[in-house]
C-alpha cells in the first residue's frame, strides 16, 4: 500500500515539474501568420496585385515551409525554401492576375513536415475596364481657352 502510494504521488509530482518547465505545447501552432485572409477589394481588370503574408516561427527549433499550394493558375505564390529559425519569420507573397472580371474568393495553402498545414485566402472584386477611354470633357476644353483677366 506504502509502495503504491509513493509512486502515484511521484507520478503526480513529476508531472507538476513538467508542466512548469516551460515544454513546447504540442497543440500549439508551429507557424503563427499576421493575417489568414486578405481582401483586395475592388481593382482594376488586368492590373495584377499581390500581397505579402507575414508567417512566424514558433516552434523551438528551425522550421522550412515545404511547399505553398495555389488552389488555381490565376494566384501565384512565392517563398523561401530556407530553414526559419525559431522566433524568426518569412514572408510569403501571394499574387492574382486579375484577368477576369467578377467576384473571386481564392485559397492558397502552406504545407509545412509533420501537417498542420495552413490555408491563406485572398477575396475581391475585379472591375471591367472600359474598351475606349472616356470621352473629351467640353466643358474641360472651354476653360483652356479662356485668357486669364488682367489684374490691376
Amino acid at each position: 500500500m506504502k509502495s503504491g502510494l509513493i509512486i502515484l504521488l511521484t507520478i503526480l509530482f513529476s508531472k507538476g515539474l513538467y508542466a512548469q518547465s516551460g515544454a513546447a505545447n504540442p497543440d500549439q501552432p508551429k507557424w503563427v501568420m499576421n493575417q489568414t485572409v486578405h481582401d483586395f477589394g475592388k481593382i482594376p481588370q488586368g492590373k495584377p496585385v499581390f500581397v505579402n503574408f507575414m508567417a512566424k516561427n514558433n516552434a523551438t527549433t528551425p522550421m522550412r515551409i515545404d511547399a505553398v499550394n495555389a488552389s488555381c493558375g490565376c494566384t501565384t505564390p512565392e517563398w523561401s525554401n530556407e530553414p526559419i529559425e525559431a522566433g524568426g519569420s518569412t514572408t510569403i507573397k501571394v499574387g492574382y492576375n486579375a484577368a477576369t472580371p467578377g467576384y473571386f474568393e481564392k485559397t492558397i495553402t502552406v504545407v509545412q513536415a509533420g501537417g498542420n498545414n495552413i490555408v491563406l485566402t485572398i477575396k475581391g472584386e475585379v472591375w471591367k475596364t472600359p474598351e475606349q477611354p472616356a470621352p473629351a470633357n467640353q466643358s474641360v476644353a472651354f476653360l483652356k481657352t479662356l485668357k486669364p483677366a488682367k489684374q490691376k
